[in-house]
């Protein structure tokens, strides 16, 4: 079971775990032994989450979430099975605590006199600065 908050949580029975052989170090074990893990949560259907943190998890997962709505990670850092699946879940937990997090609403501003004039004089000086830089063309003295 994965704990995010006090009152939410994932049962293990709602994440699927796949082993498959991993690319990476281990010598002749990477061979013959299926160390990486393959998480598969099923975050569109899970009964087990909000409305609202499921809405903020998918947009989270990015390029993890699949068009059936299933978030995959993969875990394939470490040598052994158990450590791989750790950090697998390691990997999700962290998502869904940044799924569970609030975005601050934003609050519109309008920019203070001092600083529009600030702008304005700035925009002022550039235009003076350009104006002096341009050729001086003999047909305006007559």
């Amino acid at each position: 079971m994965i704990r995010i908050g006090k009152n939410i949580f994932v049962p293990e029975k709602e994440l699927e775990f796949q082993f498959i052989r991993s690319s990476g170090p281990g010598g002749q074990n990477v061979n013959k032994v299926a160390t990486a893990v393959q998480l598969r949560f099923d975050a569109a259907h899970s009964p087990s989450l909000p409305e609202d943190i499921r809405e903020r998890l998918m947009a989270l997962a990015g390029k993890r979430l699949n068009d059936a709505g299933v978030i995959v990670i993969d875990a394939r850092r470490f040598r052994t099975q158990e450590r791989n699946r750790r950090d697998a879940l390691d990997r999700l937990a962290e998502l869904l605590r940044r799924a569970t997090a609030r975005p601050k609403p934003r609050r519109k501003t309008v920019p203070g006199r001092a600083a529009v004039e600030r702008r304005l004089a700035e925009k002022r000086s550039r235009s003076d600065t350009k104006r002096s830089r341009r050729r001086v063309s003999q047909d305006n003295d007559t």
